[in-house]
């Protein structure tokens, strides 16, 4: 479910109105081109762009002491690196690689431009304090399909722990060095890494998915998308309803996996994930005191929000007011190890 794992550090929040000018250089690495945006209401830059972070151990995702955060895509016009940071009231955004001028443009995007905060409203007490203490919280739209299809696609039916490290080590080992802030620049803790294209995904060995501990019947999933990466790229123009209707063509993607893109790609709204093991527990016990709540019921709780029902149950993942554990973790299993 997306913004589970959205870091807490103490918030940065900027408020204000338009367009900036540039500011500094990231020490250690050359300049790169530079784009500042002002949004019209408070951003959180640790809410907005948390969803889009696959663990703590992410190669394409790093946020700094310094409250930047550094992301690696492979967009339309190629491999790109982009540094978001809040400077003066501005969000300032740097670019290195062929698809750093593509980032830039989505810059606005990506920190919840094209969301609209205030067409939520709280129709319980828990969600409208969530709400409260959270006012950046604002939905990104990265503009990119395969970036959250395919982690997706690995997190279905393991535990977080597996997917994270099969997606860290399926693009340490086939991605590319982030433009600009690969390993050998420094900039970066370790560096960062592009995931890699459709044709590389399509041509990783079997036994190198058995290595990362995915499965065949995920790893088959993410061959027959890959073989159609250009006609699922395209729905990043779509609505995000027709772009789930696409992803939900190829064999193995269903409405849990169309949902978990779609907040990312589209910044969806109303794609609450159906399918969970945890969140309708989560959404019963916060809204009913039901922790044994199913997806019917957590549908029927999420109804006063309908066309918001994502924004909802990401606040109530953030008011903190989750079951307590009444067993054992699920445990943690290596294929790669048979």
């Amino acid at each position: 479910m997306a913004g589970r794992f959205a870091p807490r550090p103490a918030r940065a929040v900027v408020r204000g109105g338009d367009a900036g000018v540039p500011g500094g250089v990231a020490r250690g690495a050359r300049a790169g081109r530079v784009r500042t945006w002002v949004p019209g209401g408070p951003v959180d830059l640790g809410l907005v762009l948390g969803p889009l972070r696959r663990g703590p151990g992410d190669p394409t995702f790093r946020a700094l002491p310094d409250g930047s955060v550094w992301r690696a895509s492979r967009t339309p016009c190629g491999a790109g690196t982009l540094r978001v940071s809040l400077r003066d009231g501005l969000v300032r955004g740097e670019a290195w690689g062929p698809g750093g001028e593509w980032l830039l443009e989505q810059l606005p995007e990506l920190m919840g431009g094209a969301d609209d905060p205030s067409a939520f409203v709280p129709r319980h007490r828990v969600v409208a304090m969530a709400r409260h203490r959270r006012p950046g919280l604002r939905l990104t739209r990265t503009g990119l399909v395969m970036e959250s299809l395919i982690p997706s696609i690995l997190e279905q039916k393991v535990t977080t722990v597996e997917a994270y490290r099969a997606w860290r080590l399926l693009v340490r080992r086939f991605g590319e060095p982030a433009p600009g802030a690969g390993p050998a620049a420094g900039v970066v803790p370790g560096g960062l890494w592009v995931m890699p294209d459709a044709r590389t995904w399509a041509l990783i060995p079997s036994w190198e998915w058995h290595r990362a501990g995915v499965d065949d019947k995920r790893a088959s999933t993410i061959l027959r998308a890959v073989r159609v990466a250009a006609r699922l790229e395209q729905g990043a123009g779509m609505s995000a309803g027709q772009a789930r209707g696409r992803l939900e063509v190829v064999p193995g993607v269903g409405a849990w996996t169309s949902a978990e893109t779609v907040q990312r790609s589209h910044g969806a709204a109303d794609a609450v994930t159906v399918g969970d093991l945890h969140l309708p527990g989560i959404v019963g016990f916060a809204l009913a005191g039901d922790r044994y709540a199913d997806d019917a019921e957590m549908l029927r709780l999420l109804e006063p929000y309908a066309g918001q029902r994502h924004r909802a149950a990401r606040l109530i993942l953030l008011s903190g007011r989750v079951p307590g554990r009444r067993g054992p973790r699920m445990p943690v299993g290596d294929i790669g190890g048979l």
